[in-house]
C-alpha cells in the first residue's frame, strides 16, 4: 500500500486552516468554531478561539448515546492486586457523572484545579474525565511522587481538592500515599479545603477528620441522591489539564493543555497516525502521571471510540517476562504504545523472546515506541520476535501528541532504524545552528517548530506567559525550541540524537552520545546502555558508556569492556576519544523509564549530586559512583 502522507502534509502546508477545519469536524462542538486561529490571542496564537465545547462529553456521552454503551470503553488489569474489571462507555459515563457531582457538591467548580495524586486504577481516570465534566482543571502528579515535589505542584496550581488513593502496588511493596500527601500539604503555603481518597484493600489511611472525605462513602450517597453532573459549556480555549514537567531552575513548569485544540489533534492522530478504528483496543502501557498517559490512555482512545486499558504492572516480574504478551492475547491488543526501555527490559530478561511462544498475540497489527531514543538494536529485536511494524515516533510533554511519526493510518512509509520518520502536518521541522541559522541534510544541529505550533500543543505555561516565552520561543526567534538535537537526511527523515546537552564537545567536535549508544547496543551481549560526556582535562568531554549485559551471559565483564571501546573505535573512529566502559547491574532511571543520564553525569564528574523526586530506585546511583569507583573514574 502507497502513503498517503506526502498528499496530506502538503494539504496541510498548502491551507494550514483548512486543513484544520476539516479535522475540526470530528468533534461535536457545542458552538462549532468560525476563526480556527487567531495569532494575535496569547503567546504565539490560539486555535478555534471563538467555540465552545466539552471534553468529557467527546470522550463519553457522544459515544454512549450513540450506539456504543455497551461496548468496553476501559479495561483495567492489575497483576500487582490481582484484579481485573471492565467499564462499558454507558457504566464510565454514569460514574463520572456521579464522580463529577460529588465534586461539585465539594464546592469545585469551572476553572477550579484539582489535584489527582493516584495509582494506575480506573479511578484515576475517572477522576480527570470527571474535572473535564465540570470544567476543573485537573493536574495529575505521579503516585507516589515526593512529598516536597508534591508541595511545589500543590503551591503553583493552588488546588481546591485533592483526589487521591491509599497506596499504589509495586512488585514486593506496598506505597503508602496518604503520609506523603499529609506531609506535602504540610510543606505548601496553600492548603486544598479538602481531599478525597479511596481506601483500597491493600492499606487503609488516616482520614483527617474535616478535611478528608472517603471516596466510596461519597459515590455511594450519591447514588442513592440520584445525582449526576451535567456537561459543562467551555471555550475551546480554556484549560484542560495542568502537567509539571521538570525545569532548569528546579521549579517545575506546568504546561497548559487546552481543550478544542486537544481534542481535534488527538481524534486526528488515533486514525492518522495510528491506524486505529472505533471498537479497536488500544493499550499504552504507560502511567496518567506522564503525558502520553494523559493523550494515550485516557482521552485520545475515548475521543475515537475506542478501548482503552489501564494496566497497573510491569514489562517484567509481574510476573514475567511475558506479561506484555498476556495483555495483548487476553483483549484481542490491536496497538501497543510503550517505552523503549520497557522492551529493553523485556529483551534482558528473556533475549530468546520463550515467553511469548505461550501466546497468541496475533490481534497486534503495530507496535509503537516513544518516551526516549530508541536504538536500532531493540527496534531490530522486537521487529523479528513480534513480525510486526515498529513504529518510533517523537514527540514531547509540551506537545502533546506527535512531531514526527510514521503515520500508519496513512499507509506506512518505509522504515529506517534510528529514525521517527517524518513530521506530521502542523508541525513545520527545522535543523538550525546557533544563530538560528538552517543546516544543511545530514548536518547535526537544534531542533526547532516553525510557530504556530498546531492543535493540541501546549499554548503557555500555568500563570507564567514570560516563562513561556523565554523557555521556548526566544532562543530561537519565530520558532519552538525543543531541546533536542538531531538532523534530516535527503529522504526527510528525522534523526533525534538526544537532548541538546547530551551532544559532547571532544577536543572541538561535536559528536552525539545517542550515535555511540547505537554502537554499543549493537554488542551481542549487551543488553541497554548509556553514554555520556564527563569532564576532561585534556578535551573539554570525553565518552563514558555505561552498559548493562543481557541475563545468562557468562564472560569476563572486563573482556566485554574491551570489545565495547573497539567496536565505538570502529564504527564512529578515533575522533570519539572512546577509551572507558563499564559493566553495570542496572542503569538508573525515572519512573516512566528514562535514563537518567544528568545525573549519572554529575557523579562521573565528581559534582554535587541529589537523587531526582522522579527516579524508580535511588540506590543505583550508589552502585554507578561504586562502579566507576573500581574503573578509577
Amino acid at each position: 500500500m502507497s502513503s498517503r502522507y506526502h498528499e496530506v502534509y502538503g494539504a496541510w502546508q498548502a491551507n494550514p486552516l483548512a486543513f484544520w477545519a476539516e479535522a475540526a469536524r470530528e468533534i461535536d462542538w457545542i458552538k462549532p468554531p468560525q476563526k480556527i486561529f487567531d495569532p494575535d490571542g496569547g503567546v504565539y496564537g490560539h486555535w478555534f478561539p471563538d467555540a465552545t465545547c466539552n471534553t468529557c462529553y467527546n470522550a463519553l456521552d457522544r459515544h454512549a448515546d450513540n450506539g456504543r454503551a455497551d461496548q468496553a470503553a476501559l479495561i483495567y488489569d492489575s497483576p500487582v492486586a490481582g484484579s481485573k474489571c471492565v467499564y462499558t462507555y454507558g457504566q464510565l459515563r454514569d460514574e463520572v457523572a456521579v464522580l463529577a457531582a460529588v465534586m461539585q457538591d465539594l464546592g469545585i467548580a469551572k476553572g477550579d484545579r484539582v489535584i489527582v495524586y493516584m495509582p494506575m486504577i480506573p479511578e484515576a481516570a475517572m477522576a480527570m474525565l470527571a474535572c473535564a465534566r465540570i470544567g476543573a482543571v485537573h493536574s495529575v502528579v505521579f503516585g507516589g511522587f515526593a512529598a516536597k515535589e508534591l508541595a511545589t505542584r500543590i503551591d503553583d496550581a493552588t488546588p481546591k481538592l485533592i483526589l487521591t488513593a491509599s497506596c499504589g502496588i509495586e512488585p514486593g511493596r506496598i506505597v503508602k500515599y496518604k503520609p506523603l500527601l499529609d506531609a506535602a500539604v504540610e510543606l505548601s503555603a496553600c492548603k486544598p479545603q479538602n481531599v478525597m481518597l479511596l481506601q483500597r484493600p491493600q492499606e487503609k489511611a488516616q482520614m483527617i477528620a474535616g478535611r478528608d472525605h472517603d471516596w466510596a462513602d461519597a459515590m455511594q450517597a450519591a447514588k442513592a441522591a440520584g445525582k449526576a453532573a451535567p456537561c459543562v459549556e467551555l471555550a475551546a480555549t480554556d484549560p484542560l489539564y495542568i502537567l509539571y514537567t521538570s525545569g532548569t531552575t528546579g521549579i517545575p513548569k506546568g504546561v497548559v493543555r487546552d481543550n478544542g485544540g486537544y481534542m481535534v489533534a488527538l481524534k486526528w492522530s488515533m486514525h492518522n497516525l495510528y491506524g486505529i478504528a472505533p471498537g479497536e483496543t488500544f493499550w499504552t502501557a504507560s502511567d496518567v502521571g506522564w503525558v502520553v498517559g494523559h493523550s494515550y490512555i485516557v482521552y485520545g482512545p475515548l475521543l475515537h471510540g475506542a478501548t482503552t486499558i489501564v494496566y497497573e504492572g510491569k514489562p517484567v516480574g509481574t510476573p514475567d517476562a511475558g506479561a506484555f504478551w498476556r495483555m495483548i492475547e487476553e483483549y484481542k491488543v490491536s496497538a501497543l504504545f510503550t517505552a523503549p526501555t520497557a522492551l529493553r527490559a523485556i529483551k534482558k530478561e528473556d533475549p530468546d523472546a520463550k515467553h511469548l511462544a505461550r501466546y497468541d498475540i496475533a490481534s497486534l497489527r503495530t507496535l509503537f515506541l516513544a518516551g526516549e531514543r530508541a536504538d536500532p538494536a531493540t527496534v531490530e529485536w522486537a521487529e523479528d520476535i513480534l513480525h510486526v511494524p515498529v513504529v518510533d515516533h517523537w514527540w514531547q510533554t509540551e506537545t502533546g501528541w506527535g512531531i514526527v511519526g510514521n503515520p500508519v493510518g496513512l499507509g506506512l512509509l518505509p522504515v529506517k532504524h534510528g529514525s521517527p520518520t517524518v513530521p506530521m502536518p502542523g508541525y513545520d521541522v527545522r535543523i538550525v545552528d546557533e544563530a538560528a541559522k538552517p543546516v544543511e541534510d545530514g548536518g547535526m544541529g537544534s531542533i526547532v517548530i516553525k510557530l504556530p505550533l498546531p492543535p493540541g500543543c501546549l499554548p503557555t505555561l500555568w500563570k507564567n506567559d514570560e516563562r513561556m516565552a523565554t523557555s521556548y520561543l526566544s532562543e530561537f526567534p519565530g520558532y519552538y525550541k525543543t531541546a533536542d538535537a538531531g538532523y534530516r537526511d535527503a529522504d526527510g527523515y528525522l534523526y533525534i540524537m538526544g537532548r541538546t546537552d547530551d551532544i559532547i564537545n571532544v577536543a572541538g567536535h561535536r559528536l552525539s552520545t545517542g550515535g555511540m549508544e547505537e554502537v554499543l547496543a549493537s554488542h551481542p551481549n549487551v543488553a541497554e546502555c548509556a553514554v555520556i560526556g564527563m569532564k576532561d582535562s585534556l578535551k573539554g568531554e570525553a565518552p563514558l558508556g555505561f552498559i548493562v549485559l543481557k541475563a545468562g551471559v557468562d564472560r569476563d565483564p572486563a573482556d566485554i569492556e574491551k570489545e565495547i571501546v573497539a567496536l565505538v573505535r570502529d564504527k564512529i573512529g578515533p575522533v570519539a576519544a572512546f577509551k572507558t566502559a563499564v559493566v553495570v547491574d542496572r542503569l538508573p532511571k525515572t519512573r516512566s523509564g528514562k535514563i537518567l543520564r544528568g545525573t549519572m553525569k554529575k557523579i562521573a564528574d565528581h559534582d554535587e549530586w541529589t537523587a531526582p523526586a522522579t527516579i524508580d530506585d535511588p540506590a543505583i546511583l550508589d552502585e554507578i559512583g561504586r562502579a566507576l569507583g573500581r574503573k578509577g573514574v
